[in-house]
C-alpha cells in the first residue's frame, strides 16, 4: 500500500476554547517537535487513566510510541492536545480504518481514543476535543467514529454518549463498542451550544464576581491610572482581597493606602481571581506572563496603543489575546474603561469611573468609555444603576456576546442595555440575544452605521451589515432596537422600574390640556391606542392625580397610564416654582401607582427635581420613571409595549413547514452539476482564521437553468421563450396562447416597464407584430433587447421576493412591492433565514405599502397566503442550499387567487464557512 503523502500542518484546525470552569485552552495539531510535551503530560497521567486509556498497565512511552504519536499525515492519521500554559492538559487520536476495521485509505470510518490529564478531568475538556476532532474528520472524509471503552471508565462513556450524535453502543468481550455518526444533529448542535453557554458564561462570571483583585501599575504616589483604580475599588466597598502590584515595590512588600503592596503577582502567595492591568502598552505582555504564572483567572487591560493605533499595534493586541488564552486566562479591552459589579456581596468598582453607581437591576455592555460615562451617570442622576458594567475597549477578547450569556442566568440582571459599535458574530448575537429575550428585555443602541468601516481599535471582521439587516436580525431576535444613548436611558429606566405592559392601550391624564394632546398624538404616531386624554385642569390637587389615576389603572380596558404635570401654583403644598419640586405630588403618585401591576410614566415640564424624587430608592410607593418631553416618555412606552407582544407571541414559536414536493437532494445535485469547483485556498490565507472560507467565482444560471433548481422547491416560473425575431415572437405565442406580453431581457432593460420595454394584453398576431416593430425601432436591435414571450399572468399586486447571502449575517430573506416602493423608496422588508410561518406573515404586513396586499381603498385582496408559502419556499431552498448566495423572483404578480413568478434570477457561489455550525471555538481576528 502506498504511503499517504504528509500534508501542510494545519494551521486552520488551531482554536482557543473555553471550558467547563471558564478557563480557557488551546486547541492544536500534534507535530514531530511535541515529543518531549507528549512524554512530559504522559509523566502526570495516573496510572488508572493510562490503563482506561490502553486497557493494560502502560507505565511509560516507548520511543517508538512517541514517534507515532507525533508523526500524523493529518488525513488518515490525525492528533490533536490541549494546551495551557504550551503545555499538553488532554490528547485524542483517529486512525482511518476500512469496513473491516483494518489501518488503510479511503475508508470513512476511524477509531478514536482520548488522554486527559487527571488534574484536568472534569473541565470539559474531553468534550471540547471530540466537536474539534470530528470537525477535522468531517473535513477529511471521515463519517463515523467507532471507539472501545472500559465499563468502569465512566467518564468517557459519558463524553461521547452526551455528545448528541446518532450512535450505536454495544457491549462484548467486556469493552463497551461504541459508533458514532458524525452528521451533525439537532441535538449535538443543542448540545454544543448549551455547552457554550455554560463555558462563556461562567468565564464571565470569573471576571465580574472575584474573590481578589491585584492591580498591575499601581503607582508608588497619588495619581496615575493604577493608583486611580486601585483607590475606586477601594471606595466602592470591594468585599473581597485586594493587592497592588508594581515591580519597583521594595522585595519585601509595602502598603499603599491601605493596600498590601508586592513586586509581582506571583510574590502574592495567594490566589488572584482577576488582574486589573494599568502599566503602558509595552510592559503588558510581562505583566501578562506574571499572571499567567501566578494563575490568575481573568484580565482588564485598561492600557492603550493597541490596534486602535493602527498595524504595530494591532499584532500586539493579537499577541496579547493569544498570551493570555494560552495561560487559561480570558481579556477585557485592552483600551478598557473597567468594569463594575454593585452585588453588595462583590460591591466592584474597577473601573475610571469615580464614584460607585447605585445598585441595580441592569446589565450594560459599551464598547466605548465615553459612551459608558455618559450611561452611568445618566442612570445615577434618575435613581437607576447597574447590576454590573462591562466597557471593552477594543473588545479584543471578550464581547458582548459573552455577557449576554452570563447575564441570562443572572438573577441580580433583570434587563441589558448595550452600545454597539461593531458586530464579531452577528449569527451568534441573534441566537444568544433571541434566548435572553425570551425572558429579559435586552436594549441596544447600534452606532457606526453609516462610516462604513469598523471603528477603531476593534477586532472584528471589516464587513459593512445593511441598517436594515441589522434591523432584521434584531427584530426576529426581539431585541429592542433604540437611535441614540438618550433612548437607551429611557428605555432603560422603564424597564428597570415598571412591569411590561399587557397591551397597546393607554390613559392619558394631567393638569395641562396641551401636553395631553401631545403626549396623544405621540402615542397613535407610536402605534399605540390611546383613549382621549383626561384634563384634571391647572387646580388639580395630589389627591385628585392619585384619584385619577387609580381609575384609569383599576379600568380592564386600560394596559398603561401616562401622567402628565406642570407646576402646581396656588397650593400650600406645592413646592417652590423655581425649585422643579412638588413632593406632595409625587407621593400621591407613588402610592397611587404600588402594586398596580400596569405601568405608570410620568411627563413633567420643568419638574426636574419631582422626577428624581418618583424614581428614587428608599422612599414608599412604586418607583415611576419621568421624562421632560411626552414623546420621549411614550417611544419607552412603546419599545416595552412592542417586546412584551414579542415575547408573548415567541412563547409559541412558528412553525418551518413541511412540503412534500420539495425535492432537496435533486436540488443538491443540480448544484453541484452547475457549480464548478472552488481553487484550493492557499495555506497562508487559512492562518490563524479557523475555517476561513475561500468562496469561488460566482456565476449567474441562464433562466433555463434557474427555473429548473426552483422548481425543485416547488416554485415555478412562467414560460418565457425567446423571441429574436417576429416571427419567432408569433411562433412563441402560437405555442403559449394568446393574450401575451413582450418583454426585453437585456440587464440594462430588465424590469423597467417605465422605459416601454415591456408591451402587455397583446391580443393576436397582429398587435404582437406591432409590439415588436415599437419595440425593436424605439430601444435597439433584437440582439442587444433580447426579447422574449411570454403568457399574461392575472391581473394583480406585483412584487419581488429575494433571498441573498451576506457573509457575517447569513441567509436574509426579503420581500417588497416591484418597482418605486421597493427601489427608489427602499420599502423592504427583512427576515433571517430559516424564516417560520409567522416570519414570512409578519414579513409581509412590514412593509409600508402592505395596504395595497390588503384590499386598499375598495381593491380586491390579493392572495397572501400563496405569498408567504412562496417566502417560505425560498427561505428553504436558501437553508438548504447554502451555495445559492442570491435569489430575485421579479415581477412576482401576486392576484386574487394565486400568484406568478414572471421573472427569476439565481447567483450560485461557494458558500462562506459556517462558523455557527462548527466546533465551539474563541473568535480570533
Amino acid at each position: 500500500m502506498t504511503e499517504q503523502q504528509p500534508q501542510p500542518y494545519p494551521v486552520h484546525w488551531e482554536a482557543d476554547v473555553v471550558l467547563r470552569d471558564g478557563g480557557t485552552a488551546h486547541i492544536r495539531p500534534i507535530g514531530p517537535d511535541d515529543a518531549g510535551r507528549l512524554v512530559g503530560f504522559y509523566e502526570k497521567v495516573s496510572d488508572e487513566s493510562k490503563y482506561y486509556r490502553f486497557f493494560a498497565p502502560y507505565p511509560r512511552l516507548s520511543d517508538r510510541d512517541v514517534h507515532r504519536f507525533t508523526h500524523h499525515d493529518y488525513v488518515d492519521r490525525v492528533g490533536l492536545a490541549a494546551t495551557v500554559g504550551g503545555e499538553f492538559i488532554a490528547t485524542v487520536r483517529y486512525d482511518r480504518i476500512d469496513e473491516h476495521g483494518r489501518a488503510g485509505r479511503g475508508g470513512t470510518r476511524a477509531e478514536v481514543a482520548f488522554l486527559v490529564q487527571d488534574a484536568h478531568q472534569g473541565r470539559g475538556v474531553a468534550s471540547a476535543l471530540l466537536e474539534h476532532i470530528a470537525a477535522v474528520a468531517r473535513e477529511r472524509g471521515i463519517l463515523h467514529f467507532t471507539a472501545e471503552v472500559l465499563p468502569a471508565n465512566r467518564k468517557m462513556v459519558k463524553v461521547f454518549t452526551d455528545a448528541g450524535y446518532t450512535q450505536q453502543r454495544s457491549f462484548a468481550d467486556g469493552v463497551v463498542h461504541l459508533d458514532l455518526d458524525l452528521e451533525p444533529t439537532d441535538e449535538s448542535v443543542q448540545v454544543m451550544r448549551a455547552r457554550e453557554h455554560r463555558a462563556e458564561a461562567r468565564s464571565v462570571q470569573r471576571l465580574l464576581r472575584p474573590a481578589s483583585v491585584a492591580v498591575v501599575g499601581t503607582g508608588r504616589r497619588p495619581g496615575g491610572v493604577g493608583r486611580t483604580l486601585l483607590r475606586n475599588i477601594t471606595a466602592g466597598g470591594f468585599t473581597g482581597r485586594l493587592y497592588a502590584v508594581n515591580h519597583s515595590f521594595p522585595e519585601g512588600g509595602t502598603d499603599i493606602d491601605g493596600v498590601p503592596g508586592y513586586r509581582s503577582v506571583a510574590s502574592i502567595g495567594e490566589p488572584v481571581d482577576l488582574a486589573v492591568v494599568a502599566v503602558p502598552a509595552d510592559r503588558v505582555p510581562e505583566a501578562v506572563a506574571d499572571c499567567g504564572e501566578a494563575g490568575v483567572r481573568g484580565l482588564v487591560v485598561v492600557a492603550a496603543g493597541y490596534s486602535e493605533s493602527g498595524a504595530e499595534g494591532r499584532e500586539k493586541q493579537r499577541e496579547l489575546v493569544r498570551q493570555a488564552r494560552s495561560h487559561g486566562m480570558r481579556v477585557i479591552g485592552p483600551n478598557a474603561f473597567g468594569v463594575l459589579n454593585t452585588a453588595d456581596d462583590i460591591r466592584l468598582n474597577a473601573s475610571l469611573s469615580p464614584e460607585m453607581p447605585h445598585h441595580g437591576r441592569l446589565g450594560l455592555f459599551t464598547q466605548s468609555g465615553s459612551i459608558g460615562i455618559a450611561l452611568l451617570s445618566g442612570l445615577h442622576r434618575r435613581g437607576a444603576g447597574p447590576s454590573s458594567f462591562v466597557s471593552a475597549g477594543n473588545r479584543a477578547d471578550v464581547s458582548g456576546n459573552d455577557l449576554l450569556q452570563f447575564w441570562q442566568d443572572d438573577p441580580e440582571t433583570e434587563a441589558v442595555l448595550m452600545y454597539l459599535e461593531s458586530f464579531g458574530n452577528p449569527r451568534k448575537f441573534t441566537r444568544i440575544a433571541r434566548r435572553i429575550a425570551a425572558s429579559k428585555p435586552v436594549v441596544v443602541v447600534k452606532g457606526a452605521l453609516h462610516s462604513g468601516t469598523v471603528p477603531a481599535g476593534h477586532a472584528v471582521p471589516n464587513t459593512r451589515i445593511p441598517d436594515s439587516t441589522v434591523s432584521a436580525l434584531f427584530r426576529q431576535a426581539g431585541v429592542i432596537r433604540v437611535d441614540t444613548v438618550t433612548e437607551l436611558l429611557d428605555a432603560g429606566l422603564f424597564l428597570a422600574l415598571q412591569p411590561l405592559p399587557a397591551g397597546d392601550r393607554v390613559a392619558v391624564l394631567g393638569n395641562s390640556e396641551s401636553i395631553g394632546l401631545l403626549t396623544y398624538d405621540a402615542a397613535l404616531s407610536a402605534g399605540l391606542h390611546p383613549a382621549p386624554p383626561l384634563d384634571l385642569t391647572t387646580a388639580a390637587q395630589p389627591d385628585d392625580f392619585a384619584a385619577a389615576l387609580r381609575r384609569a389603572l383599576a379600568d380592564p380596558g386600560t394596559d398603561a397610564v401616562v401622567v402628565t404635570a406642570i407646576p402646581r401654583v396656588g397650593s400650600e403644598d406645592a413646592g417652590d416654582p423655581e425649585s422643579g419640586d412638588d413632593p406632595a405630588l409625587a407621593e400621591a403618585l407613588r402610592a397611587a401607582a404600588e402594586g398596580a401591576g400596569k405601568p405608570v410614566v410620568v411627563v413633567h415640564l420643568t419638574l426636574e427635581t419631582m422626577a428624581d424624587r418618583l424614581a428614587a430608592t428608599g422612599q414608599p410607593g412604586a418607583r415611576i420613571p419621568a421624562y421632560s418631553a411626552p414623546d420621549r416618555a411614550v417611544r419607552a412606552l412603546a419599545e416595552a409595549t412592542a417586546y412584551a407582544a414579542w415575547r408573548d407571541a415567541a412563547a409559541e414559536p412558528g412553525r418551518i413547514p413541511q412540503f412534500e414536493d420539495v425535492q432537496e437532494a435533486a436540488a443538491a445535485e443540480d448544484v453541484r452539476r452547475l457549480l464548478p469547483p472552488a481553487p484550493a485556498a492557499p495555506p497562508a490565507a487559512a492562518a490563524g482564521s479557523a475555517g476561513a472560507a475561500h468562496p469561488g467565482t460566482e456565476i449567474t444560471l441562464d433562466d433555463a437553468a434557474a427555473a429548473g433548481l426552483l422548481a425543485r422547491y416547488g416554485i415555478h416560473v412562467h414560460r418565457a421563450l425567446p423571441a429574436p425575431d417576429p416571427d419567432a415572437a408569433v411562433a412563441a405565442a402560437r405555442s403559449l396562447g394568446y393574450p401575451v406580453a413582450l418583454k426585453t431581457t437585456a440587464p440594462h432593460l430588465r424590469h423597467r416597464a417605465d422605459l416601454g420595454g415591456v408591451r402587455l394584453d397583446l391580443a393576436d398576431e397582429q398587435d404582437l407584430r406591432r409590439a415588436y416593430e415599437e419595440l425593436t425601432s424605439r430601444l435597439g436591435g433584437p440582439a442587444e433587447l433580447r426579447p422574449v414571450v411570454q403568457a399574461m399572468a392575472p391581473r394583480g399586486v406585483d412584487t419581488v421576493v429575494r433571498a441573498g447571502v451576506h457573509p457575517a449575517a447569513g441567509a436574509v430573506l426579503s420581500f417588497g412591492l416591484a418597482g418605486a416602493p421597493s427601489e427608489l423608496l427602499g420599502d423592504l422588508g427583512h427576515r433571517l433565514v430559516p424564516a417560520t410561518d409567522r416570519d414570512v406573515a409578519e414579513l409581509v404586513r412590514s412593509i409600508r405599502a402592505a395596504p395595497l396586499l390588503f384590499g386598499w381603498r375598495g381593491a380586491e385582496p390579493v392572495d397572501t397566503g400563496a405569498l408567504e408559502e412562496l417566502l417560505l419556499r425560498v427561505s428553504m431552498l436558501a437553508e438548504d442550499l447554502p451555495e445559492v448566495v442570491g435569489v430575485d423572483l421579479e415581477p412576482v404578480v401576486v392576484a386574487a387567487r394565486g400568484l406568478s413568478v414572471l421573472g427569476a434570477t439565481v447567483r450560485l457561489a461557494t458558500p462562506p464557512a459556517r462558523t455557527d455550525l462548527g466546533p465551539r471555538a474563541l473568535a480570533s481576528y
